[in-house]
Parts: C-alpha cells; structure tokens; sequence
C-alpha cells in the first residue's frame, strides 16, 4: 500500500521511494561488509543519479557500459570506484574514459592490444581486465543472454593465450539475468574449470551482474560461501555489478486514465506508453504489477491497457479491476524504477515522465520534469 497522495504527482512520473531503496543498499552492504568484496551500481539498470550521493555510502561504486555512462558515475559517485566495459571502445572516446576510469575492461584481445599503450602512456593507475564468455548460461531469452551462440559479449577459452599479456589484472564474466546464487555456483564451477589456471596471480575476479541480491528468496548465505570461497581460493578481489538488485521493486509508475472504450473488450487509454516509458513490456515481454489489480478475469472488470501513441502494439496488457475504469483514475505499476528511466524514448512525441524522489521523510520532491524542448533537442 502506497503512503502518499498519487493524485497530487504529475502524470506520467517515475517515483522511486528512498526507504525501499536504502533497504535494497542494506542487504547490499552486508555482503560487502561480510565478504570483503566491492558492489558496485551498474548503471544500465539505475541511472537516477539525484540518488547517487546516497548509494555511495553504501556501495563502492559505479559499472558503466560507456564513456557516458562513465562520466556520470565519476561526476555524481567521485568518491566511488568508476569501471568501464565495452563490446568494442572507439578510437574518439578513449581518451575520455582515460581521464575518468580505475577499471577498464576490454571485449577482446584485439581491443586490449589496440588501446594498452594509451592505458600505459595516460599517467592514471587503471586496472586492466579481459571480459570472457565462458559458454555457459542459463538464461531462457537471447536478447538478455550474453552466452547464447555467436555472442559478440566476451572471449571464448579458444581465443585465450597460454599466459595472460602484459597488464591484465582481472577477468570478467557476466552470464546472469534475475536469477539466484544457485546459478551463480553453477556458473563459477565452469569458470573455474576453463579459465582457473589464469585466476591464480591475478588482482581481482568481476561476477558481472544479473544477480537478484535483494530478492525476497534470495540466498544469500550461498552468495558469501561462494564469494568467500573464490576470494581465499584465488587471492583475488571479487566485485559484483548488480543493477536492477539496487532498486529492485523500489520504485512506481503513476499513470492516469485518459478514456475508456469497447472493442470486443474494455480498453483504458492511458498517459503512459509501453514502447516509450516502460520498453521492457515489449522486449521481454513483462507484464508489471497494478496496485489493486488482478489477473484477467480475476476482479469484475477487465480491461486492456494501451498508451496514447499510434503504434498499435503499444499495449501494456490486460489486467482487472474491482470497479469499472473511468478518465481521471490513477493506476499504479510497480517495481518500474530500473529499465525505466534509462530506456524511455520520445517515440511519437510522446513527453518523457517525470521524475520524483519520495524521501524517507514524507516528502514527494520532483527531480525533474520534461517538456516539448526534450524531444526537440533529441533530433
């Protein structure tokens, strides 16, 4: 149940509630805190740097997948540690990611002889890492499945010397997607079994992310045996790079009722747009969570949801209600902090939504708010 006046926020707008937040950085922190290991934000999933301050008393930095990404978590989390991968860096942006990386990690061994002399020649310590694809995953969906056949994401065992080159002090795999430290025990078994005689020496071991930390059943007792074990085994400084474990089902998306129609079924016209605000929806596809809502058939009234664009898929899908729908209502999703703010588009001309911190003193703060000149400026 939702604490504060939802018809008191614009609509649409993306609200992340900061006492659900710092208990997602709790749970975080206390692996940390028994493990050792460094946890670090990956940016991709939660950009909403307004709370980047905070999440840097409890996390050791940030993970970003580019030079912008880069600059954001140096800039808003500079007393965090900033970590760079990339399936292949440009020539042009290198010299930036330079000047504001302390880890940088390289797609391949090609990448890796292209760039390291400007690594060596840059006068900053940065710490170098091979990303490697270690063939094994259990993700059902290819679009999130780094390991599925012919990924570009890593370097296979057959492309790997006999020694490690000059410089390289760390590997970094990434195999997971919401998914449970089982997983992650059976993924280290294969790592350790094609890649261990290379962990032997080296500074420092990345699980990549995809790990549902802050999940409910979570087991997160098997997460620090794990953790621990690899550390003392190898001598290395294991990091994680959750993104969706840090905001987890911290956050909403309020949304108002535009109009209602009939066509074979009720239909809702919604302020919100599935291929705009909430992409996943499409991708996946995901079906998020209403306030009070059922399954189809579930409550009196059914209802498909669509945004307000003209593209016809735009359907967030079908959900019930105990009273019919009418224009004005404000409907709720849930858990639409991560993959949100960091996907949304102006598809359309539709208004990107509005960002807004409920604090963990009562208050709805907006962040920010967007208008026609945030669509223009884009093209």
């Amino acid at each position: 149940m939702l604490d504060f006046d939802i018809y008191a926020l614009p609509t649409p707008c993306y609200v992340t509630d900061e006492r659900l937040l710092v208990k997602n950085l709790e749970v975080l922190k206390s692996v940390q805190d028994r493990t050792g290991c460094k946890i670090l934000l990956a940016q991709k999933a939660f950009s909403m740097y307004s709370t980047y301050p905070l999440i840097g008393k409890y996390l050791s930095g940030t993970t970003a997948s580019g030079l912008y990404e880069a600059k954001l978590g140096r800039e808003e989390m500079p007393d965090g540690e900033t970590h760079v991968y990339c399936p292949a860096y440009s020539e042009k942006d290198f010299p930036e990611i330079l000047a504001v990386a302390d880890h940088i990690v390289f797609n391949s061994f090609s990448q890796y002889e292209k760039f390291y002399p400007a690594v060596k020649a840059c006068g900053r310590e940065i710490e170098i890492g091979i990303r490697i694809n270690p063939e094994y995953s259990e993700i059902e969906t290819d679009i999130y499945n780094p390991c599925f056949k012919n990924s570009r994401l890593g370097t296979v065992l057959d492309l790997f010397p006999e020694k490690l080159p000059e410089g390289i002090s760390g590997l970094h795999f990434h195999t997971m997607c919401e998914q449970g430290a089982d997983v992650l025990e059976r993924t280290v078994k294969v790592v350790e079994e094609k890649f261990g005689k290379y962990l032997y020496g080296l500074k420092w071991l990345n699980f990549g992310g995809g790990h549902h930390i802050t999940r409910e059943n979570y087991d997160v007792e098997k997460l620090v045996e794990i953790v621990d074990r690899v550390q003392k085994k190898y001598g290395v400084q294991v990091y994680i790079e959750p993104g969706e474990a840090v905001a987890l089902n911290a956050g909403y998306l309020v949304t108002e009722v535009l109009d209602t129609l009939k066509n074979g079924m009720d239909i809702a016209i919604v302020d919100t747009s599935a291929a705009c605000h909430m992409p996943d929806v499409l991708e996946m596809p995901y079906r998020p969570n209403i306030i009070g809502s059922g399954m189809p058939g579930e409550k009196a009234y059914t209802y498909r949801l669509g945004g307000p664009t003209c593209l016809a898929g735009d359907i967030i899908g079908d959900y019930s209600f105990d009273e019919p729908l009418k224009a004005g209502d404000r409907l709720v999703f849930c858990d639409m902090a991560i993959y949100s703010m960091v996907k949304n588009n102006t598809f359309n001309g539709m208004p990107l939504p509005a960002i807004v911190l409920h604090t963990a003193n009562g208050e709805n703060k907006i962040i920010k708010q967007f208008g026609y000149e945030n669509f223009k400026c884009r093209l």
